[in-house]
């Protein structure tokens, strides 16, 4: 053979475990593991111990992330009932805004139709209405009004106030009569003022009408800014008048409260019934300033001027049919004064 190949001897009891190349990868023998232990090693000191199962370790709790609800997805806030009343609730609210918005839209079907015919001129729907007065009556009414139909919606409201304190006004110059009635019928003295209440509410009653309700009327239907100024001209003098009520001069017929207090001397009876309508007197007076602010206020948000004012006067003026043929009328007998003149 050759010389570099060799081969134990038969007699030779070789240890394999022992061979150097193995021995020297080994670790200590007395580490007390299964896969170290030699069973022909003779001199380890007795068997390894048994061999204890390690239990696996639990893994660690994973962290699920928080579900979130998507925007599409219904969010559970209670219980089904309190779903169900919230849904009820909610469903109301919807009927009841669409019903409303139905009567708004007949509502202004009804005044679109209102204002075409009122365009076209029809006889039968541009009828006077105001006064009501009884169809039996030689006297018909005098004046149209349809607050709801003639005043834009956003007006409604003041001038509806305008005349329900114009119906105050007369109200209160009907219980002056009749305190001035029952004065009359303690102190036979106080004939004038009784006959100074008649005059002032046969006059004011009409009047306060046509002069300051019908201006703020017509002011508040068509934006006429002369129809605004006329109003304050003439509302501001009815509240000075208003203010002399309230005083209660003596013998000028109004029942104030110096005629009220000095009637309490002679009937007190008479005395309380003319205290209350110097009490009305004052409402009456502090409520006439309040609107005349509150329409001043609204008057300036319509864009109305001084200017404006002039403007329809004079077109109103010069449209007069009767304001032209005087015109004409005197502009023709200066001539003709001029001609005979010349000659």
């Amino acid at each position: 053979m050759s010389k570099y190949t060799s081969f134990p001897e038969p007699n030779e009891d070789h240890n394999p475990f022992q061979d150097p190349s193995v021995t020297q990868h080994s670790s200590n023998t007395d580490y007390p593991t299964l896969d170290l232990y030699n069973p022909f090693d003779t001199g380890a000191p007795g068997p390894p111990p048994p061999y204890e199962a390690t239990p696996p370790s639990a893994p660690p709790p994973s962290q699920t992330p928080p579900i979130r609800t998507t925007p599409t997805e219904p969010r559970n806030y209670g219980s089904y009932g309190t779903q169900q009343s919230a849904v009820s609730a909610t469903t109301a609210e919807l009927q009841r805004k669409q019903e409303e918005l139905e009567r708004k839209a007949r509502e202004l079907e009804r005044r679109e139709r209102e204002l075409d015919s009122h365009a076209r001129g029809t006889g039968s729907s541009r009828q006077n209405n105001w006064p009501p007065l009884p169809s039996f009556c030689p006297v018909g009414p005098c004046f149209y009004q349809d607050i709801n139909v003639e005043i834009s919606q956003g007006f409604q409201r003041i001038v509806t106030i305008m005349y329900y304190f114009w119906l105050c006004t007369a109200g209160t110059l009907i219980f002056n009569f009749i305190s001035s009635l029952a004065m009359f019928c303690v102190d036979v003295n106080n004939g004038v003022g009784l006959g100074l209440a008649i005059l002032w509410l046969l006059l004011f009653t009409p009047c306060s009408f046509v002069c300051w309700y019908r201006p703020v009327y017509k002011a508040f239907r068509s934006d006429s800014s002369f129809n605004f100024f006329a109003f304050f001209f003439v509302f501001f003098a009815q509240v000075v008048v208003y203010i002399i009520m309230t005083i209660g001069i003596p013998g000028w017929g109004f029942s104030g409260w110096i005629v009220g207090l000095s009637a309490l001397k002679k009937n007190v009876a008479v005395g309380v019934i003319m205290l209350l309508n110097a009490v009305l007197f004052t409402a009456q007076a502090a409520m006439g300033v309040v609107l005349l602010k509150r329409v001043h206020s609204l008057y300036r948000q319509t864009g109305a001027s001084f200017q404006k004012a002039q403007a329809e006067f004079a077109t109103e003026v010069f449209s007069n049919q009767a304001v032209r043929q005087a015109a004409a009328g005197a502009t023709a007998s200066a001539a003709q004064g001029a001609f005979t003149g010349a000659r």
